[in-house]
């Protein structure tokens, strides 16, 4: 990885909950709300944004881990901001705080967990598994 990224880094997004986003199962809306999967999708997204511009060529970052609480609702229409925060990092994994807020509170908290490998490894991997 290059040189930069340290404890306490950060990034942010807001998305806005659409109907895509809510709480469904093979098209059937269960909540108007912001779904678990949506929140932790988007709570790995901007982990990732967190790395990106210290992967080196050669170098992929890879979700490891992820633990998450789901607090709040966030009902469609209602702007949510994703945070993460550099917890803890070595040369080869990123640890992350992550969260997601509205102006009611926290939707959701968690820890995003991502290795640093070689890009080659990893889609050799991929192939050898397809």
């Amino acid at each position: 990885m290059k040189s930069g990224l340290e404890k306490g880094n950060k990034k942010s997004m807001q998305m806005t909950v659409s109907p895509d986003m809510t709480a469904s199962f093979d098209g059937r809306l269960i909540h108007p709300v912001l779904s678990t999967v949506a929140m932790v999708y988007h709570m790995e997204w901007v982990g990732r944004l967190i790395i990106e511009p210290y992967l080196e060529e050669g170098e992929e970052g890879i979700g490891a881990e992820i633990q998450v609480k789901h607090c709040l609702p966030a009902p469609v229409g209602v702007d949510v901001v994703f945070e993460a925060e550099v917890v803890d990092l070595t040369e080869r994994q990123v640890t992350c705080r992550v969260t997601a807020s509205h102006g009611h509170g926290v939707v959701g908290e968690g820890v995003f967990v991502q290795r640093i490998v070689s890009k080659e490894k990893l889609y050799g991997k991929f192939q050898e598994l397809s």
